[in-house]
């Protein structure tokens, strides 16, 4: 990229009213110079069958060709219109739920014969007509693709083969790896295999899901294949990724396994929302952004956060302003509202845009302005951030499936359950707050040597091969943290009937033979020694009942019943450490076994300065280092900075190492260093009182 994409989707199908060349007038008022359109509007691009209407795509890039505005054109795949619906109502995909009926959007099934007809010929159209235009720089597939649940008669005949594939034609190793004797669910003939939706058997019903996940990788793929066919090299292709999703962007997306889904494009790219005004915390930018910027170890494209939002995320005074420079933190090379203006009619009416329904300027809209001439004037020093760090978490697509089928059940007083997502935000958040900086690896990933120190938050489902890389990456000199539930399974939820944990027990230097739920029981060692001010030392949700065998314990657990088992251990295994942490509790003192891991990995200067202050640092295009200090609360806050001589970017001031800086309520401060980064040496901040 060669400046930051600022911008927002943009729908001139949908307004009331003529306004085109106002609404380019008040966008590069804003400094906004990029649009996404069109990916949403299959039925206005297409009325009737075969009959196409671009008029709409072609006189907002007239426009925009004019203004010198980039655009970014949307294949209009993820809505159907109401006429192929009529004509081949099995398009709707059939759930465990039934077959859908017409009028959400995403209710179709991907993977039939006449949407692929249709979706490759508006697609080819569409793209034919606006590859060639001077201001198209890239394409974005679909949109927040799934899999939709769609497990209609071809999509079981297809995992069928899927199976038959799998285990060489053998229905003894299909039977045998996923337990199908119980209850008499064993198949005997491929001819007989029943349909899925009605399986209560973990190990089949994760295995669909799996399948389910890759018919994601194969229609992105055959879409950025056709795309490929027409566009320039200097146009991208891109999808916007979404997270698992709580009334806001959360967690791993459990129905696309994103890491696969990413290798057919050439940037990486998310949609990101999250609360705002006094909930605004920045962990949903900074997870979102790790986890896609992992996918293809690049800088990757924002193409739809929010503007307004929901009613209750109306931003603060700021808040816009620090939630762009908190994307851009994390290496996006682009903040991008959905959308430029409210909707007067459908569904999300009340999610609001950069405009409000009256299309007048409003204070969100004037802050934008800020922003945009900010970025025009320092953008080249952000573009292209790259970031190195030293901590990487793994996350696992499977084991969040199998741990759907087997929940990690906890007692009412923990809400009933808590899931593969709550474990991984558990310690990501942790570790945010501390100012620890992440990526994320994935079951596939090479090169995990290049971290010093690498979380596993419960990987219930492994395979053998992962977890033997995972003890070599401990005795060649690694750090690794890992949390219940890990290795208890193999990739086809199978449980191991050796001692648990599997594969990594020496490594670990421990094992286990019973779990159980916490009741009245706390924690105790040398890290809760001075805690009886009231702080808590309490075991939550889940327990390991771990046995040390090598290992040295760092809690145990302080119950008249259980207190000769450890909660967390560490053990030196070859040239590194591992450490098992066999229950949850209190952030407060997980952060105190995570600065225990840290100076075992050697990362020095951690956990000075937390959270409302969060310093996220990148390399720039000129090789020198920038360090934001975002601001995350309604007060002050003074910053103490320990990282050489540097240029406070949109101030242009100067900064003297040591110096004391104030970064403002819902403020960013964005420091570029005047030395070029080889030359720096890492050192971290440390936080005054405000």
């Amino acid at each position: 990229m060669k400046e930051i994409l600022f911008g927002a989707a943009y729908y001139d199908e949908y307004m009331p009213c003529e306004r085109l060349e106002e609404d380019i007038q008040m966008m590069k008022k804003a400094g906004m110079n990029t649009v996404r359109i069109a990916e949403s509007t299959w039925s206005t691009c297409e009325p009737q069958e075969g009959k196409f209407d671009f008029s709409h795509v072609d006189r907002v890039l007239d426009a925009m060709d004019k203004a010198g505005i980039h655009v970014i054109v949307g294949t209009p795949t993820y809505a159907v219109p109401t006429w192929m619906v009529k004509s081949h109502p099995d398009i709707l995909a059939t759930t465990v739920n039934g077959r859908g009926i017409y009028g959400p959007r995403q209710i179709m099934d991907i993977t039939h014969p006449a949407y692929l007809y249709y979706a490759e010929r508006v697609i080819r159209r569409l793209i034919e007509r606006t590859a060639d235009r001077e201001c198209v720089i890239g394409f974005q597939i679909d949109n927040e693709t799934k899999h939709y649940g769609t497990a209609g008669k071809n999509v079981q005949e297809k995992f069928v083969k899927y199976l038959r594939k799998k285990f060489h034609g053998s229905l003894d190793e299909l039977n045998a790896a996923f337990g199908l004797d119980y209850w008499s669910n064993r198949i005997n003939d491929w001819e007989d295999f029943p349909d899925v939706r009605g399986t209560i058997n973990g190990s089949l019903g994760a295995e669909f899901e799996k399948f389910q996940r890759t018919l994601v990788d194969d229609f992105l793929s055959w879409q950025a294949d056709i795309v490929r066919e027409y566009c320039r090299e200097d146009q991208f292709i891109t999808h916007n990724f979404d997270f698992e999703w709580r009334g806001h962007s959360y967690g791993v997306q459990p129905d696309v396994d994103q890491y696969h889904a990413a290798k057919c494009l050439t940037i990486a790219g998310a949609d990101i929302y999250h609360p705002s005004q006094d909930e605004l915390t920045g962990l949903e930018i900074a997870f979102g952004g790790d986890l896609t910027r992992s996918l293809k170890k690049d800088n990757y494209l924002i193409l739809e956060t929010e503007a307004q939002g929901f009613p209750g995320w109306l931003p603060y005074k700021g808040q816009l302003r620090l939630q762009a420079y908190s994307h851009i933190a994390s290496g996006s090379n682009s903040v991008m509202y959905w959308h430029w203006h409210s909707l007067h009619n459908a569904c999300e009416t009340y999610w609001k845009g950069l405009l409000s329904h009256d299309f007048q300027e409003n204070e969100t809209y004037q802050e934008a302005c800020v922003i945009g001439r900010e970025l025009k004037e320092k953008g080249s020093h952000l573009v292209n951030l790259k970031k190195k760090n030293d901590v990487a978490i793994l996350v696992s697509n499977e084991a969040l499936t199998a741990l759907k089928w087997f929940g990690i059940e906890a007692s009412a007083a923990d809400n009933g359950k808590t899931t593969y997502n709550d474990v991984v935000r558990w310690l990501y958040d942790v570790l945010y707050r501390m100012n620890v900086e992440c990526d994320f690896v994935f079951p596939e990933s090479e090169g995990l040597k290049r971290y010093k120190m690498i979380v596993v938050p419960a990987l219930y489902s492994a395979p053998d091969e992962l977890l033997e890389r995972l003890k070599c990456y401990v005795e060649d000199g690694g750090t690794l943290v890992a949390t219940f539930k890990t290795a208890f399974t193999d990739e086809n939820v199978k449980v191991s009937h050796e001692v648990q944990p599997r594969i990594i027990r020496d490594c670990m230097g421990i094992r286990y033979h019973h779990f159980t739920f916490p009741k009245n029981v706390s924690l105790s060692g040398e890290m809760t020694e001075g805690w009886e001010d009231g702080r808590d030392r309490k075991a939550r949700t889940f327990m390991e009942l771990v046995l040390p065998e090598t290992a040295e314990v760092l809690l145990a657990y302080d119950h008249y019943k259980w207190n000769g088992h450890a909660a967390v251990t560490r053990n030196q295994s070859g040239a590194g450490n591992a450490y098992y942490i066999a229950c949850m509790m209190d952030d407060a003192l997980l952060e105190k076994i995570l600065l225990k891991a840290f100076e075992s990995a050697g990362i020095t200067d951690v956990g000075k300065v937390h959270f409302p202050v969060i310093i996220r640092k990148g390399t720039n295009s000129f090789g020198r280092n920038v360090w934001f200090c975002l601001n995350y609360s309604s007060q002050e806050q003074r910053l103490e900075f320990r990282y050489g001589d540097g240029t406070e970017l949109l101030a242009g001031e100067m900064v003297k190492e040591g110096e004391c800086i104030r970064v403002p309520a819902w403020g960013v401060k964005i420091i570029e260093s005047l030395s070029s980064a080889k030359d720096m040496i890492p050192g971290n901040g440390q936080a005054m009182e405000s």
